[in-house]
């Protein structure tokens, strides 16, 4: 069974799927407003939502890494999964396999 989250690492759970969220939803809207249909609103939608998520992500995975003591390679990566889509949700899971969301102990 796996350790609690502490706080830290329970915002940092809740941003990276909001930002894996506003991904998908931006990537829908791409691909409706590229299509036969036409239509941006997914995009008007999605596209500002997703800029917020984003910026949301980065604020607190600087604020996890210095409260819960990450080592430099899980803050660098961290960021870099908020780039390609869909990467902080999968990135979330293996860091709270490996604890790095959890008291140190």
């Amino acid at each position: 069974m796996s350790r609690p989250l502490v706080p830290a690492g329970r915002l940092f759970a809740v941003a990276a799927f909001i930002e894996g969220f506003t991904w998908a939803g931006l990537l829908i809207g791409m691909a409706v407003k590229y299509s036969a249909i036409g239509n941006d609103l997914g995009v008007k939608i999605f596209g500002p939502l997703h800029g917020g998520a984003f910026l949301f992500y980065v604020v607190v995975t600087v604020l996890s890494a210095l409260r819960l003591r990450w080592p430099w390679w899980a803050t660098l990566l961290a960021l870099i999964a908020a780039v390609p889509p869909l990467v902080t949700v999968p990135l979330e899971m293996w860091f709270r396999r490996i604890g790095l969301l959890s008291a140190r102990t």
